[in-house]
């Protein structure tokens, strides 16, 4: 992760958590950070969902973007299903070792490629989903994708695109048909009510967090248009 630009922290301790590693590189749209659990189990152990739903929820109090589970045995179906929905990067026993062949080689020849081996890498029951009785195959985000989710996640970003979406309907609207001034204040407020609720869902999965974060992009982006509708 360090050669790959990220400043990395070890047992980064949180206000409830330590997590085992914390990575955190900057970027054009702001801070990409990942956060790495190391179990390590007897084969006989499989990490379960518990495992995975601590993460998030340390991934949530961080903002990391990106939670990697790694571990010495393997995982149990319910946690490998669960991964492959909330898109958590699982590395299992046989991963690790295919890990360490890569990395000897690079050191072996440290002119050859070496490639994101932990994105390269996933547990093969993982790629899969079980829907209505069926098994169908997942096919993997594309990092284009993740940093246009990683944008939407910014609340800056968030209330200018609701303000400016808002304000430009309205002058859309006021082309076509003559409004009093009171009216189109009316209207700039409902379009950043539907935007700021419509627009959350794409950075934020948690309903309970879709609702919180829409709310205050809503609250803050009617008191810049009232600040707006006033002057």
């Amino acid at each position: 992760m360090e050669e790959s630009g990220f400043k990395v922290y070890k047992d980064f301790r949180t206000s409830r958590h330590v997590v085992d590693i914390y990575g955190v590189i900057p970027t054009a749209v702001g801070d990409l950070s990942v956060v790495v659990a190391c179990k390590n189990y007897d084969k006989k152990w499989k990490v379960g969902l518990d495992v995975l739903k601590e993460m998030e929820m340390v991934a949530k109090n961080l903002k990391a973007s990106k939670i990697v589970i790694v571990t010495t045995s393997d995982y149990t179906k319910q946690a490998l299903n669960y991964a492959a929905r909330k898109n958590i990067k699982l590395i299992d026993r046989a991963g690790i070792i295919s890990l360490a062949e890569k990395f000897s080689k690079r050191l072996q020849a440290p002119e050859e490629e070496f490639h994101d081996e932990i994105e390269s890498y996933t547990p093969k029951e993982s790629n899969f989903n079980i829907k209505g009785g069926s098994l169908s195959r997942r096919e993997p985000k594309t990092p284009i994708f993740e940093q246009f989710r990683v944008l939407f996640q910014n609340l800056f970003f968030l209330v200018l695109l609701v303000v400016g979406i808002s304000i430009g309907l309205t002058q859309l609207i006021e082309t076509f048909v003559k409004l009093d001034d009171r009216i189109l204040g009316i209207l700039k407020i409902f379009f950043s009510f539907i935007l700021s609720y419509g627009i959350t869902p794409i950075g934020e999965k948690e309903k309970m967090f879709i609702l919180l974060r829409g709310t205050v992009v809503f609250f803050i982006s009617l008191l810049i248009l009232i600040i707006i509708i006033l002057i």
